[in-house]
């Protein structure tokens, strides 16, 4: 058994050397590897359709770390220390507001910036049975549409985006492959995210001409040894769905001055009031309105609609005149 101990204690110090000089090597030919790890957490009141949204967002992120609910919302600067604990670099932290509102803040700890989003629109895969499919764990494309190049804001939230979404390569519980498509797009002031598969099915013989043009391109890969088969490329969504409007950004991880405000920005509770009093105006003058037809017919003497009644002594208003 000593011997067998001793033999084993060679080969893996024989490992951690040839570990070690690879590093260095890597260190000293400058390959900086993308090493990023996402904190993914809620806090308490969140509903079912934000808890399932969460839950697909963790199955699409390998190097993404799922943490238990967050009991505070004011302290938010606390989330700084939870991902220091945990050796993450980014933080996704869902917050929910009176068991409706959805807010997302996207954070890089520890030296920030943080975002703060209004999440709507909300679609998990399962609610819409989405068509597409792709490998747990695959690492995604990132297409994001141009608007992002124009403003200094989209440029921020650009490279937020791209550190939590992006999968670096060699990542834990990630697959070699790339099979699906996150796009972010740009309209009316909100980012719409969409996740699509990339599906590539094998062309079928169609008419005599593309027999024939598949004939000469089978003739020129033998010829050149290119391969023969070709496959048509499309995008099938495969979800979560979802649009979210920025409302601040910060200079710090969930803290520091505002360094971003968007202005066009209505909270939903603002909203919700401003309907409670239409509502409440239009009762208002319907109230009113009763009111004052009730008081019409009674100078004319149409309450009880007979016209001209005639009036007793006992009459409340002939003894209240």
């Amino acid at each position: 058994m000593a011997a067998v101990y001793k033999s084993l204690a060679k080969t893996s110090s024989k490992a951690d050397k040839m570990d070690i000089d690879e590093d260095s090597k890597s260190s000293g030919n400058g390959v900086r590897k993308n090493k990023q790890r996402v904190l993914i957490l809620s806090s308490r009141g969140v509903t079912h359709r934000h808890r399932h949204l969460l839950n697909d967002l963790a199955a699409m992120l390998p190097h993404g770390r799922k943490d238990v609910k967050f009991d505070s919302k004011s302290n938010l600067y606390q989330l700084n220390e939870l991902a220091e604990l945990y050796n993450c670099n980014n933080v996704m932290f869902f917050e929910a507001r009176k068991g409706k509102d959805l807010y997302m803040w996207f954070s890089k700890v520890p030296n920030g910036p943080t975002i703060k989003f209004h999440a709507q629109n909300l679609h998990t895969m399962e609610e819409l049975h989405f068509q597409g499919n792709c490998l747990k764990g695959s690492r995604p494309i990132l297409s994001f549409d141009a608007t992002f190049e124009t403003e200094p804001h989209l440029q921020v939230i650009k490279e937020v985006f791209t550190h939590m979404f992006g999968v670096p390569e060699g990542a834990r519980k990630s697959k070699p492959f790339v099979d699906h498509v996150m796009g972010f797009s740009v309209a009316d002031g909100k980012i719409w995210i969409r996740n699509y598969e990339i599906r590539e099915v094998a062309k079928t013989k169609g008419d005599d001409g593309d027999e024939e043009e598949e004939g000469a391109t089978s003739k020129k890969s033998k010829k050149g040894g290119l391969d023969s088969k070709e496959t048509d490329i499309s995008l099938i969504e495969i979800g979560p769905r979802f649009v979210l409007t920025p409302i601040i950004i910060q200079e710090g991880a969930f803290g520091g001055p505002i360094i971003y405000e968007n202005k066009r920005f209505i909270s939903p509770n603002h909203v919700r009031a401003e309907l409670r009093k239409s509502k409440a105006s239009r009762h208002v003058a319907r109230q009113e309105q009763t009111r004052d037809n009730l008081a019409r017919k009674r100078k004319l003497g149409l309450e009880n609609g007979e016209a001209f009644k005639d009036k007793s002594g006992l009459d409340t208003r002939e003894l209240f005149a």
